[in-house]
């Protein structure tokens, strides 16, 4: 857009709007980086950016959406309008859609990357019938009769992604404190601390994010937040998806958490969300 637009009011929302929180990280940091461009520099290299949103002054006020425009893979939102008011208008009515799309977007592009070289090892496939699509940088920690921990390195840490089941019982009325509950006790049990004594919880200063959605059009539950150790001083965010599993009458919990203190974690988490949902049922 102009930078008279971008200095103005139809940039302040464009930056609100990109910059909205990404949930769940023990430090705020925004959902999507934003580059902005003046119309003039947009061309050439300028245009192979995976997500865009391109402003133009037009007699004709619209709102399109297209699929590799420019380069491959790529979504632009084109919003048309005769004035900043008018386009406005459309970014509002339409934040929910692009937020999604390009969310979607990443995905694709990450599990393309990710395909690259994928683990071998059957390890959940065997214990819970399902399969999980991981690179083969994640090693098994521990494995046990109903328990899964597979971890990453990284500079200044590692990511971490575990599996378990947990009976129809367990799953209340009451989700949040059920599954809070369930996530210390997992814990407790196989995640240990640096030190004696310590152990994984839900951190109990701020509460986590929960809603109800649908994975694989199946009931699921997805918690977003942050983790420390009991006795000792760690922390970091996890992102927890609990789906259900009607024929085996269990639910199946999968979930992402990271350890990497002073740098930022978003990528991070968006990784580890995308291997959780690249879950498919045998």
């Amino acid at each position: 857009m102009p930078k008279t637009n971008w200095e103005g009011n139809l940039g302040k929302k464009t930056r609100d709007f990109l910059g909205q929180i990404y949930e769940g990280l023990p430090i705020d940091e925004p959902q999507f980086s934003v580059k902005y461009l003046h119309p003039k520099l947009f061309n050439g290299f300028a245009r192979h950016s995976r997500n865009i949103i391109e402003f133009v002054k037009d007699t004709v006020a619209k709102f399109t959406l297209s699929s590799d425009l420019y380069a491959r893979p790529q979504v632009v939102a084109k919003i048309q309008g005769n004035d900043p008011e008018e386009m406005e208008f459309f970014l509002e009515q339409n934040a929910k859609l692009i937020r999604g799309v390009f969310v979607e977007n990443e995905i694709k592009e990450k599990s393309r990357r990710i395909s690259k070289s994928l683990s071998i090892e059957k390890n959940i496939q065997t214990r819970f019938e399902v399969q999980i699509k991981y690179p083969s940088a994640y090693k098994v920690v521990k494995d046990t009769t109903n328990f899964i921990w597979i971890q990453k390195p990284i500079l200044k840490g590692h990511l971490n992604l575990i599996v378990y089941s947990i009976p129809n019982r367990l799953i209340n009325k009451n989700i949040t404190k059920a599954i809070t509950g369930i996530r210390d006790s997992i814990g407790r049990i196989y995640i240990p601390g640096r030190i004696k004594g310590s152990y994984m919880i839900t951190e109990k200063a701020y509460r986590p994010y929960f809603y109800k959605t649908q994975l694989l059009g199946r009931r699921s539950y997805l918690t977003k937040g942050t983790w420390e150790v009991a006795n000792d001083y760690m922390a970091g965010p996890f992102i927890n998806y609990i789906i259900s599993d009607t024929i085996k009458k269990r639910w199946l919990a999968i979930e992402g958490f990271a350890f990497a203190p002073s740098v930022s974690k978003r990528n991070y988490m968006f990784e580890l969300e995308t291997i959780i949902k690249s879950v498919s049922f045998n």
